[in-house]
């Protein structure tokens, strides 16, 4: 009886790390993307009916492309360690790079169907504006990152 006591509370205990994690993870997610949703803004002057019609089809696009990113991304990632790849077949190394090209296929259409929605609501100068922010966005955070993460060589 006591065993069983025991486990339901590491059972609990583990649950509840997980859950942490995962939510540590989702505020993490949402801080970046009101930085970048910051960012934007700044970058590109949006009347408030521009911006009414933006920024929901552009959370949306933000949405679907981080849950592909990192839905199916860290499978790849998980799989390409050395050791896995170290046994892994031909065949089984053939399937993993057609699921990577659908992967970048899929990002591909959802970002030329963003573009697509977007073009009767900004300007095309605009549109390259947005690629630029996005881009320069994109930099910055991965500088900020690597001078937080200590370098193993």
């Amino acid at each position: 009886m006591k065993t069983k006591n025991n486990l339901i509370v590491i059972l609990l205990f583990v649950s509840f790390n997980l859950f942490a994690q995962g939510k540590k993870m989702l505020d993490k997610k949402e801080e970046i993307f009101a930085l970048k949703v910051a960012f934007i803004t700044n970058k590109i002057p949006l009347t408030s009916s521009e911006a009414e019609k933006f920024w929901p089809i552009y959370n949306a696009f933000e949405d679907k492309q981080f849950e592909l990113k990192h839905e199916k991304s860290l499978v790849f990632l998980k799989r390409m360690e050395d050791e896995v790849l170290s046994k892994m077949s031909e065949k089984e190394a053939s399937l993993l790079l057609a699921k990577m090209e659908s992967n970048e296929e899929e990002l591909f259409q959802m970002r030329k169907k963003l573009l697509i929605s977007l073009k009767p609501i900004l300007s095309q100068i605009k549109l390259i504006k947005l690629k630029k922010a996005e881009e320069e966005f994109n930099k910055k955070l991965l500088l900020q990152y690597m001078k937080k993460k200590p370098r193993n060589n």
